[in-house]
């Protein structure tokens, strides 16, 4: 028996058994008896994963399917780019001087009032979003949302009074959380399951692309431009994703499991077939797809009913994908003080008293956490989520510590200081080669067909409640606690740790429909660590 090792386990992440059972020794001997190479590999215990180990190539992503796939990802990446826009122009603006002329915003309470309208849109939109790109479809979802989004950003460019800006912001605020849920559904839904992880990692990422296209062009024509164009100008720039999208958003395919839940699914065949099997309608991948896809897509299921949220906690399978949902949220926000907002201030109270260096290292965020983001993407389907998510949090929980104990001694040695800052930036890089792929990825796997979009539109929700409570209490803690307030973030992020290991489950290797499976079990977290030998050909 001629078991041989190729870079086949590396690339798909399996190791080489030294011995196999009786049923994999019989599958062994009737490969070896067509003069092919057998291979014992184990994998995910999973239909999808034993697919994937056969067929290498199809897995490629330099297959032909895939790079017709690719472009039209682009165009829903541009919803994230969008989304970090719209969360980081504002607070460059409301410090240019000519906007606090026109609108008075030179007191905080006045600033933060507008800041604050932006959130009410998140929460108003949050209760649409969902039902949009469920009626309407994940396509015609992100073209109204772009829509929403480009509207806001036009009232806001042309705002003359205070009463304009207000509707901006709450428009804008409407449309972005509306870009979610059909953006994240359709990402994940019609990417190819091999590469999912990478590619949900690479959507969150683009969020970094608005992030530091506004951040630095707030920088640079702040002391160039005359006039109110210093801040109308990148008001109107957010809308530039949205005309990417709107114009090319009806050349990309609809989701195939979209299309199956209204009883298309000749249609849906199709487009697996062009984008998953290299257009043959009977490739494995298409037909195992294809036989999940009408065994759970359900044609009368609650997602025809815009009203109807039951299935987010209807049984103990919900409730828990929806705990895991709310966990990403809350340790993906409750684990650092927002540094966006407030790097400056932890810059100063680390003992940095130039104004030029604190904004210079505010700035240098982004470009981080972009890197960060990049570099971890490709992991996350080759290591799988738990284990990331558990080295990541780890990691942070170092720096965390590190900072806190800086802090406390930077009083008698300044230098401490700056060595605690110097950790938050290991922190940033940490924080975005896990999390932030999966605070898009994970929710979107484990949500069930039906409850995939309404279920992330409460994510969306949830976010921003977290994220309102740790921008407006970060800032208070930190002035009146000082180090002692980091502590708290400290306990969250070992926490999270903890709830990791016991009640995350591992979606690596499976298909969006056998991740149902692993909820249907009794012990879900046990169910999805388990184990296949899986025997695969390999040509002499």
């Amino acid at each position: 028996m001629s078991i041989e090792k190729s870079g086949l386990e590396k690339e798909i992440g399996v190791t080489q058994l030294e011995t196999a059972d009786s049923n994999v020794h019989n599958e062994i001997e009737e490969i070896q008896a067509f003069g092919k190479t057998a291979k014992v590999v184990q994998t995910q215990d999973s239909r999808f994963a034993a697919v994937i180990a056969r067929h290498k190539d199809a897995a490629s992503p330099w297959s032909k399917s895939l790079l017709r796939l690719y472009p039209i990802l682009f165009v829903a990446f541009m919803n994230s780019a969008a989304n970090g826009f719209d969360g980081n122009t504002f607070g460059g603006v409301s410090s240019v001087r000519e906007f606090q002329k026109r609108f008075g915003t030179n007191v905080a309470a006045n600033n933060g009032f507008l800041a604050a309208l932006y959130i009410l849109g998140n929460v108003l939109g949050s209760f649409v979003a969902g039902p949009l790109a469920d009626i309407f479809g994940r396509r015609r979802g992100m073209f109204i949302a772009n829509i929403v989004v480009m509207i806001g950003s036009a009232v806001q460019a042309a705002a003359m009074r205070r009463r304009d800006m207000i509707a901006g912001r709450i428009v804008l605020g409407v449309g972005s959380v509306m870009l979610g849920p059909s953006a994240q559904s359709y990402t994940v839904e019609i990417s190819h399951p091999a590469y999912r992880g990478v590619m949900m990692g690479l959507y969150n990422g683009c969020y970094f692309i608005g992030a530091i296209v506004s951040t630095w062009l707030e920088y640079g024509i702040v002391n160039d431009t005359k006039g109110e164009l210093n801040w109308r100008l990148p008001m109107a720039v957010q809308a530039a994703p949205c005309i990417i999208v709107l114009a090319c958003i009806f050349f990309c395919p609809e989701s195939p499991r979209w299309l199956m839940s209204r009883g298309r699914e000749e249609e849906a065949h199709a487009i697996l077939t062009k984008y998953h099997g290299e257009g043959d309608p009977n490739h494995e991948i298409v037909q195992l797809e294809m036989d999940e896809m009408r065994d759970r897509v359900n044609t009368s299921g609650s997602d025809k009913r815009w009203y109807d949220y039951r299935e987010l906690f209807n049984s103990r399978g919900a409730r828990h994908r929806m705990f895991l949902v709310l966990c990403v949220g809350f340790f993906g926000q409750i684990d650092l003080p927002p540094t966006s907002y407030y790097m400056p201030l932890m810059a100063q109270n680390a003992g940095v008293t130039s104004e030029k260096q604190r904004l210079l290292m505010n700035a240098l965020q982004s470009p981080i956490m972009t890197i960060g983001t990049l570099l971890g993407v490709r992991f996350i389907d080759i290591a799988g989520r738990r284990p990331m998510l558990m080295g990541s949090s780890s990691v942070c929980s170092f720096c965390v510590l590190m900072l806190v104990i800086c802090s406390a001694l930077q009083n008698h040695h300044h230098a401490l200081g700056l060595v605690g800052i110097s950790f938050v930036y290991v922190f940033l890089f940490a924080f975005a080669f896990v999390w932030t792929p999966c605070q898009a990825l994970y929710p979107a796997e484990v949500l069930a067909y039906n409850a995939r979009a309404k279920g992330l539109a409460m994510s969306g929700l949830w976010l921003n409640i977290v994220s309102f409570i740790n921008t407006y209490a970060a800032p208070v803690g930190m002035t009146n606690g000082g180090w002692k307030f980091y502590i708290l973030y400290l306990c969250v992020d070992v926490l999270g740790i903890v709830f990791i290991y016991l009640f995350f489950v591992e979606t690596k290797g499976r298909s969006l429909e056998e991740i149902d499976d692993i909820f249907a079990d009794p012990h879900p977290v046990k169910a999805s660590l388990r184990k296949q030998k899986v025997v695969v050909a390999v040509e002499q």
